[in-house]
């Protein structure tokens, strides 16, 4: 059984938080006078950056980016600056602090601790667990471990040459499956073990996922209930249990788009838990067709109209009327558009394609005479 509602728009917080003023040597971390203490309870900080790298920006996320935009980005950086593949002199130096910058922004504590003191912190062992306890930034130092780890063990060479490299169409998912990664583990971990002892990952699951043309125009979130297997602790039975998986569907997405949540489906003895994928599909509208980023609206006019001129008031997707002058003859199928009406492109949401309003004539069953005669002599010289 799947259940799913729909949550528009964002989440605002505003975050405050308090500077302490310390002198050397002033274990208590109390301020140097009463105004001290008042801007230790009132003070906002806007405007503090941290010193050392800003591994936000090496991966190209912002501070308040999610896991999966986290891994989504690192796995991007990390095909294209890996030293096998990329022959620039700095690309071993790059590939190093892509993956530090992974290991310490999936680590909420280490990115805790970095968000607030920065990457000294993290270096002289800064922690707000509790007052006297120390936390020290223990990064392996071998970014190829890295690499290995999130591709689960995969050849770099299937990697990279791989048909799947270059398709945009699975935007979600961070973990994409290349030839021998549903084994797990870093290559030649599997030391001993017999073929028949290792699990393969379960067939993907699919479903479609309808939005509707108001959801891609606004972006949207969708929350899917799912109902899965997964294996019991003596690794033999089998228990049921929901999930609620969140689907993020963006502004201008396309028919067609998947969005995968890795090894969130069934699991059972002789198997990894399976991906779970959705695919967008188009829900029929009312009065418009989705043509890409453009939406078709057919309006109807009289002869009459046709002939002699007419202002026709078209509706938009966000509820407006859309006065729509036409002086000349319109013929059947003719075409007028209303510029930036459509939907939003999806590599540039704040760019959007045009609504494009299809004439359909609709001719009289029958003339009376003496209408004839007069159109007759009307269009006489036409």
């Amino acid at each position: 059984m799947v259940l799913i509602w729909t949550q528009f728009g964002l989440k605002h917080k505003n975050v405050k938080c308090k500077v302490r003023v310390m002198h050397r040597g002033d274990s208590s971390g109390s301020s140097s006078s009463a105004e001290g203490t008042r801007c230790e309870q009132d003070t906002p900080c806007l405007a503090i950056k941290p010193a050392g790298k800003d591994f936000y920006k090496v991966l190209g996320v912002l501070p308040d980016s999610n896991e999966d935009e986290i891994k989504k980005a690192y796995r991007k950086m990390a095909l294209k600056f890996h030293p096998d593949k990329n022959s620039d002199a700095d690309a071993e130096d790059k590939f190093k602090e892509i993956a530090e910058a992974y290991e310490i922004l999936t680590d909420s504590e280490k990115r805790s601790i970095y968000d607030q003191f920065g990457e000294e912190g993290l270096k002289t062992g800064m922690s707000m667990a509790s007052p006297g306890s120390v936390f020290r930034n223990n990064f392996h130092s071998d970014p190829h471990a890295t690499f290995s780890s999130f591709f689960h063990g995969s050849d770099h060479f299937d990697i990279f040459f791989s048909n799947d490299f270059e398709g945009d169409d699975d935007l979600f998912n961070p973990f994409r499956r290349f030839p021998f990664s549903h084994v797990g583990g870093f290559a030649g971990s599997e030391g001993g073990l017999r073929k028949g002892q290792r699990r393969l990952q379960g067939e993907a699951v699919v479903h479609d996922l309808l939005v509707t043309l108001e959801e891609v125009l606004h972006g949207c979130t969708k929350h899917v209930k799912i109902t899965r297997s997964r294996l019991n602790p003596d690794n033999r039975s089998l228990r049921s249990e929901d999930k609620v998986l969140n689907v993020v569907v963006k502004k201008g997405w396309k028919a067609g788009t998947k969005i995968t949540f890795p090894r969130e489906g069934d699991e059972t003895p002789n198997s990894t838990p399976a991906d779970i994928t959705f695919i967008l599909r188009d829900k029929e509208h009312t009065q418009y067709k989705r043509d890409g980023s453009n939406i078709v609206y057919t309006a109807k006019i009289t002869l009459k109209e046709a002939l002699c001129g007419c202002t026709v008031n078209v509706p938009t997707l966000d509820n407006r009327m859309m006065p729509l002058p036409c002086s000349d003859v319109i013929k059947p199928g003719a075409v007028r558009r209303l510029r930036g009406e459509g939907l939003p492109r999806p590599k540039s949401p704040s760019q959007r394609g045009d609504l494009v309003v299809e004439f359909q004539v609709l001719f009289p069953d029958r003339i009376p005479p003496q209408s004839r005669e007069i159109i007759k002599h009307s269009l006489g010289q036409c």
